[in-house]
């Protein structure tokens, strides 16, 4: 699945192991919630980077002791409509969660420029909407903002400061 970093299609160097499948001795690995709390603690031990993959229902006081360990958290999104993985994802943000935060699913590239404004870093969609909506329309999603509504760690200016400008003291 194409994973877009900055506008662009990347690779992806994180695993997504089956259930019951031998884990690599080493690496990226990207798990279920479930997974990570039987197996977590003992992947750590033995040196693998780890990420989990959430429902964009998933509480994230659930997740606040992993979030120093996390490298990578992958939130779904089951339909272009459906945005509460952008609340979750501003949620883990100022619950102080530093590590890479990737939506996954259906995301147009309309929704690009407010992803990265919530806090994500990267977007993962399927090969089908890749065919239809490549990477130049991504990279122009990305571009397509300077200014935003709300406060963010990618806008450093909102449209409220721009309009107020540099005020004399």
């Amino acid at each position: 699945m194409p994973l877009i970093r900055n506008g662009r299609f990347v690779a992806d160097d994180w695993l997504r192991p089956v259930a019951g499948e031998a884990l690599p001795w080493y690496g990226k690995l990207l798990l279920s919630r479930e997974r990570l709390s039987h197996e977590g603690p003992a992947l750590i031990e033995a040196g693998h980077t780890l990420g989990v993959e959430i429902a964009n229902d998933t509480a994230p006081e659930g997740l606040e002791a992993w979030l120093p360990t996390l490298t990578l958290i992958a939130i779904g999104f089951p339909k272009s409509a459906d945005g509460r993985g952008f609340t979750l994802a501003q949620r883990l943000r100022r619950m102080g969660y530093k590590g890479e935060l990737r939506a996954v699913g259906h995301l147009i590239p309309d929704q690009y420029s407010f992803a990265l404004s919530c806090g994500f870093d990267t977007v993962e969609i399927s090969e089908a909407l890749a065919a239809r909506q490549p990477e130049k329309h991504w990279a122009a999603a990305r571009q397509s903002m300077s200014l935003a509504y709300q406060a963010s760690s990618v806008f450093q200016r909102n449209i409220l400061s721009a309009r107020w400008g540099p005020r004399d003291a």
